[in-house]
């Protein structure tokens, strides 16, 4: 279905927990309240959701939190999911921690790709971003992932935290390993208007210096934002979502949903259309019509730029980012 820009809106994103998602403590603060289960969707909840959808034209699903390896038997909504009619990708968002011990039920349940969020291989940079040392874990789930034959991708938010050092380590992750590694804006939402991001194009700029010249990834790579270029010598690829210096909301193709069901149709405002009171009365019609609605009141563009403007002011790991 498209959108009154002429947007073809065919990707839903899904948060299954807003437990945080233990990436970085500067990002998201200890004491974070949780949500009790009976305000988050069921796996039976998000599975209809998602069958209306697909009626609708939705075809690419991601999963997402918070972490949503820590809720329990995700698996089995992998597979819900991956047998909807009209539903041709599922993938998954996860800081990596658990990864290892859940992929092959994931695989086994018809995954199609995992996106971990990484921001250094450097042991002690690990333990002062995260406020954990489990980047041994993270490491073995990246392994096993690429190792597995799943679509690997590695996001790498760029915050005033993240040093030379860091992005430089992670970027030589697809010089010998056949993975994609993203350097993703910092948005400013929720805590992330609190810090500093830096530029794509400043980043960029430095890998090529390394590197060489980087050309153009042609190749299809997912279902989101990221422009892929491949550099010499290198194995995988370096995605860039620019969301700030390069804005990409004329293409944009995506709706969110929270793990309470709260629709929602662009990551800058504080917008929602709530479905959980509407799946719980069991109105197929209204859950389809509220589907529409969203599609239909999605904003030409972020506003970014203008901070003054942003109205959402919930932590990423609350909405699904």
């Amino acid at each position: 279905m498209k959108d009154k820009f002429g947007r073809e809106i065919d990707y839903l994103r899904i948060s299954v927990t807003d437990h945080c998602n233990l990436r970085c403590r500067y990002c998201i603060p200890d004491g974070i309240q949780l949500v009790p289960m009976h305000d988050l969707l069921t796996y039976e909840e998000i599975e209809k959701v998602c069958r209306c959808g697909a009626e609708l034209g939705i075809s690419k699903l991601k999963v997402t939190g918070g972490e949503p390896l820590v809720r329990k038997g995700v698996a089995r909504l992998i597979g819900m999911l991956k047998r909807i009619p009209g539903i041709s990708s599922v993938t998954l968002t996860t800081n990596g921690v658990l990864l290892e011990e859940c992929l092959d039920d994931l695989k086994a349940e018809g995954l199609d790709g995992v996106n971990i969020s990484l921001d250094t291989l450097d042991p002690e940079r690990y333990r002062e971003i995260t406020g954990r040392d489990e980047l041994a874990q993270v490491l073995a789930g990246v392994d096993k992932a690429v190792k597995s034959g799943i679509r690997t991708k590695i996001n790498v938010v760029l915050s005033e935290f993240i040093r030379d050092q860091d992005w430089k380590g992670l970027a030589e992750l697809a010089k010998e390993t056949p993975l994609d590694v993203r350097f993703i804006e910092l948005m400013p939402i929720g805590a992330g208007a609190l810090v500093a991001g830096y530029s794509n194009v400043d980043v960029f700029g430095k890998i090529q210096e390394l590197y060489g010249t980087a050309k153009k990834d042609e190749r299809e790579h997912g279902n989101g934002p990221a422009v892929y270029y491949q550099l010499p010598g290198f194995t995988g690829s370096i995605g860039l979502i620019s969301a700030i210096h390069g804005n990409f909301c004329h293409h944009c193709n995506r709706l969110r949903m929270s793990a309470g069901g709260e629709l929602k149709s662009c990551l800058c405002y504080e917008d929602i259309i709530p479905l959980r009171g509407l799946l719980r009365e069991g109105n197929r019609e209204d859950v389809k019509e509220a589907f529409v609605r969203a599609i239909c009141e999605k904003r030409s563009a972020h506003c970014f730029y203008n901070i003054q403007k942003v109205t959402e002011k919930k932590y990423m790991a609350g909405i699904g980012g």
